[in-house]
C-alpha cells in the first residue's frame, strides 16, 4: 500500500475513534415519568456525562415544547443536586399545572463572565441567556387537555344559584351535573358558557410578548340552579369526548341564616418549585393550607373565601395564573371563592382612568394584563364593567355586594374611578343606602388599596386622600362595621375612626359609630418593610406605632369572620402556628331568636351562649385535640392581650417597586 494512503486511513480511523468517543461521553437529560399520573406526581430530571461541571449550569423548564430556548418559564440550578460536581445527578419537581401542552427540560451552560444585569428578574438578579443549549429531555405530558382543570366557585345574584368555573385545552361542549347525594342517578344537568382570550388583547409587556404570553385555554361557566338553603351539594364536570373532573361538593348559601363565616385576606399570591422572572409566594402555600383546615372543621356549615386584591402575582407571566388556580383548587372547588380587583391585576400606563393627582400610583404593576386574565377568569356577581380601550374583553368584576347570613358584604376597586359621581360611587351609595339592617345588621366593605394604614407609602398618598375625601363620608353615614383593605403586606387594626380621630379604642365594641378599618394584606406576597426603625427611611412605615393603630402584626395569615345577630367576630390567625393573634369583637344590639347559634370554628366557643357540637371530619381526628386545645389557648391569647403588639420578625423584607 502506498505511504500516503496508509497516513490518510489511519488518520481517518483516528478521527472516527475520536468523534465516536465524543458521541459515547455527550451528555444526556432525561425527564421521567413521561406521562404523569394521578400516582405519579412528581417529576426527576437526571443528568450524567456534564463536562467540567460549573455551580452555574441550569436546567431550564418548557412548555410547549416548540418554545424558543430564551422563552423559558424557569429554571432550577443543577448545584440543587449533592452530586453535581460529578457531571451527573437528579432534581425533582412536584406536579406540575397543565398547560395544555407537554413539558420539555434542556441543560444549559452560562459561564460566569456572561452575566448580565441588562437582563434581570423581579430581584434584580441575572436571568439565564439560554445561549448554551448542552442536552434535550423528552417531553412531559400532565394530565388531558380534554380534562376540567382550576374548579373553582362563586355566588351569583341569587341566593339559589351556585356558579362553577374552570379551564379545558379545547373549547368543545361541557356540562355540569349536581345533586344532593354522592348518587348520581338523581342530578341536574346544566350547560356552560366559554370564553377566552389572546395574545393581541393583552395591553404591554411582558403579557403580550412570546416570553409571558401562554395559551390560556378555554374558560367554562355554568351555574348550578334552584339549590336549597344551607345544603351540600355534590357535582362533577363532564363531557361528550371523555374528560371528567372530579366529585366537589359545597354548602349552599342560606339567605335566612343567623350565623356568617368567612375566610379573608389580601395579596395572596402564588408558589412556584422554580426560579422564574418575578418572585413567587411560597407562604401562600400555609395560607391555604390552614384555611382548608378550619373549612374541613365546619363540617355543613356554609362559608366563603374573600381575596381582596392582587391575586395571583403573575405580572404578565401567564403561567402562574395557572399554577395560582392548581393551588386554591382543594378550597376554592368547594367553597365559593370571591375577589376584587387590585394593583398587579390591572394597573399599566394607557389605563382609561388616571387622573392628573394619580401620578405615580397607577402603573405597569399589571405586567401588561389590564385586567383580562382576571375578568375572564373569575366572574363575581353584579355587572361591573369598564371596557379596556384596546379591543380586548371588558374589565369585569369591579364592584359588587351580597348577603351572606347575617352580614351585607361590599367590594369595591381601587384601581378604576370611585369619586362622587362615578359610576361606582354612585353603587355603592345605593347599595349602602338599601342595606336591611334587620335582616343584615352588619356591613363589611372590601378593597385593595388602603384608607388608613401606618404604611406611609408616599406614592399612595393622594389616593388616599381622594378615598377620605370621597368615600369616608358613605362608610361613616351608612354606618359600615368593619372596612378590610390588602396592598400593604401585613396586618393592621384600627379603632373606630373618622377623619384620624379615634372614637372608641376597645377590643370589643357596640354603635361603634365609625368604621374599624383593617388591613390584611398578610396573605403571602412579603415585599415590604415591616415596623421597626429604619434610620434611612424614618418615615416608611411610620414608627413608634400611631394611637389610633390598636394592633399590628408582620406574620403571615388570614382573617376569620364569624356573625351572629348579635356580634361580629373578627380573627387574625397567624400562618407560623394556626392560632388565633389578634380579636375584635362589634355588637350590633340585637338578640338573635335562634338561642342554639353560637360562634363556633374548630370546635372554639367564640362567644356566650348554648355551645353546639361539632364533628371533625376523620382527616383532622389525629390531631383534632391538639388543634382544638392550641386554637383555645390562641383565642384566649387574643381575649386577653388588648395592648399594641410590635411586629413579629419574620424574613427579610424588600420595598416594593421603588
Amino acid at each position: 500500500m502506498h505511504p500516503e494512503k496508509t497516513n490518510l486511513s489511519f488518520l481517518f480511523l483516528a478521527v472516527a475513534a475520536l468523534a465516536a468517543g465524543e458521541a459515547a461521553a455527550a451528555t444526556t437529560l432525561t425527564a421521567t415519568p413521561a406521562k404523569l399520573t394521578s400516582s405519579n406526581q412528581q417529576i426527576t430530571i437526571r443528568w450524567s456525562d456534564l463536562p467540567d461541571p460549573d455551580g452555574l449550569d441550569y436546567v431550564a423548564i418548557y412548555s410547549p415544547p416548540s418554545s424558543r430556548d430564551f422563552d423559558f418559564l424557569g429554571y432550577l440550578f443543577l448545584n440543587g443536586s449533592a452530586s453535581w460536581r460529578e457531571g451527573s445527578g437528579e432534581l425533582t419537581l412536584p406536579r406540575l399545572p397543565n398547560l395544555r401542552a407537554s413539558y420539555q427540560f434542556r441543560l444549559f451552560r452560562w459561564p460566569a463572565k456572561e452575566y448580565s444585569y441588562h437582563h434581570i428578574d423581579h430581584d434584580r438578579n441575572p436571568l439565564p441567556h439560554g445561549k448554551h443549549r448542552v442536552a434535550v429531555s423528552g417531553e412531559v405530558s400532565v394530565g388531558d387537555p380534554a380534562r376540567p382543570e382550576q374548579v373553582h366557585l362563586a355566588f351569583t345574584d341569587r341566593d339559589d344559584e351556585m356558579r362553577v368555573m374552570f379551564v379545558c385545552g379545547d373549547g368543545g361542549k361541557r356540562v355540569v351535573r349536581y345533586g344532593l347525594g354522592e348518587e348520581e342517578e338523581n342530578w341536574k344537568e346544566v350547560g356552560t358558557e366559554v370564553r377566552t382570550y389572546e395574545q393581541k388583547h393583552m395591553c404591554d409587556t411582558p403579557a403580550n410578548s412570546s416570553v409571558g404570553w401562554r395559551d390560556p385555554g378555554f374558560v367554562f361557566d355554568g351555574l348550578m340552579k334552584g339549590l336549597e338553603p344551607g345544603r351540600r351539594y355534590f357535582y362533577k364536570v363532564v363531557s361528550d369526548s371523555g374528560g371528567w373532573s372530579d366529585t366537589y361538593s359545597f354548602v349552599s348559601r342560606d339567605s335566612e341564616a343567623n350565623e356568617t363565616i368567612a375566610f379573608l385576606f389580601g395579596d395572596m399570591g402564588t408558589y412556584v418549585p422554580y426560579i422564574t422572572y418575578v418572585r413567587t409566594q411560597a407562604e401562600s402555600l400555609s395560607t391555604v393550607k390552614w384555611i382548608l383546615r378550619d373549612i374541613q372543621a365546619l363540617g355543613d356549615k356554609p362559608t366563603f373565601i374573600s381575596h381582596i386584591g392582587d391575586i395571583s402575582y403573575a405580572r404578565g407571566y401567564s403561567w402562574v395564573w395557572d399554577h395560582f388556580f392548581s393551588q386554591i383548587e382543594p378550597i376554592a372547588a368547594n367553597t365559593p371563592y370571591h375577589v376584587c380587583i387590585g394593583n398587579h391585576e390591572y394597573d399599566w400606563p394607557l389605563q382609561p382612568w388616571k387622573p392628573s393627582w394619580a401620578y405615580g400610583i397607577y402603573g405597569t404593576d399589571g405586567g401588561g394584563e389590564c385586567g383580562i386574565p382576571y375578568s375572564v377568569k373569575f366572574r363575581m356577581p353584579g355587572n361591573s364593567i369598564l371596557p379596556t380601550g384596546n379591543g380586548g374583553p371588558d374589565t369585569r368584576n369591579l364592584y359588587y355586594s351580597f348577603d351572606s347570613g347575617v352580614v351585607h358584604f361590599v367590594y369595591m376597586s381601587t384601581e378604576t374611578n370611585f369619586v362622587q359621581g362615578s359610576d361606582q360611587y354612585n353603587f355603592l351609595k345605593a347599595d349602602l343606602e338599601k342595606v336591611n339592617r334587620t335582616r343584615t345588621p352588619f356591613v363589611v366593605f372590601q378593597g385593595h388599596r388602603p384608607m388608613y394604614t401606618s404604611s406611609k407609602e408616599s406614592r399612595d398618598a393622594a389616593l388616599k386622600q381622594q378615598m377620605l375625601q370621597h368615600l369616608e363620608p358613605l362608610l361613616v353615614t351608612y354606618n359600615v362595621t368593619v372596612a378590610l383593605w390588602g396592598h400593604v403586606h401585613r396586618y393592621e387594626r384600627f379603632c373606630p375612626i373618622k377623619n384620624f380621630q379615634c372614637l372608641n379604642t376597645s377590643s370589643s365594641l357596640q354603635y361603634p359609630g365609625a368604621p374599624i378599618h383593617v388591613v390584611i394584606g398578610m396573605g403571602g406576597q412579603d415585599w415590604q418593610p415591616i415596623w421597626q426603625p429604619r434610620p434611612d427611611h424614618p418615615d416608611d412605615p411610620i414608627f413608634p406605632q400611631p394611637e389610633s393603630s390598636m394592633y399590628r402584626g408582620g406574620e403571615f395569615g388570614y382573617t376569620r369572620l364569624v356573625a351572629t345577630r348579635e356580634k361580629l367576630t373578627l380573627t387574625y390567625v397567624g400562618n407560623h402556628d394556626g392560632q388565633v393573634h389578634d380579636v375584635v369583637e362589634i355588637f350590633s344590639g340585637q338578640v338573635s331568636n335562634n338561642s342554639s347559634v353560637s360562634d363556633v370554628v374548630d370546635g372554639t366557643t367564640l362567644s356566650s351562649g348554648v355551645s353546639t357540637e361539632h364533628k371533625v371530619s376523620p382527616l383532622y381526628m389525629e390531631i383534632g385535640g391538639s388543634v382544638i386545645c392550641a386554637l383555645l389557648l390562641g383565642f384566649s391569647f387574643g381575649f386577653l392581650v388588648r395592648r399594641k403588639k410590635e411586629a413579629t420578625q419574620w424574613t427579610p423584607i424588600k420595598i416594593e417597586e421603588s
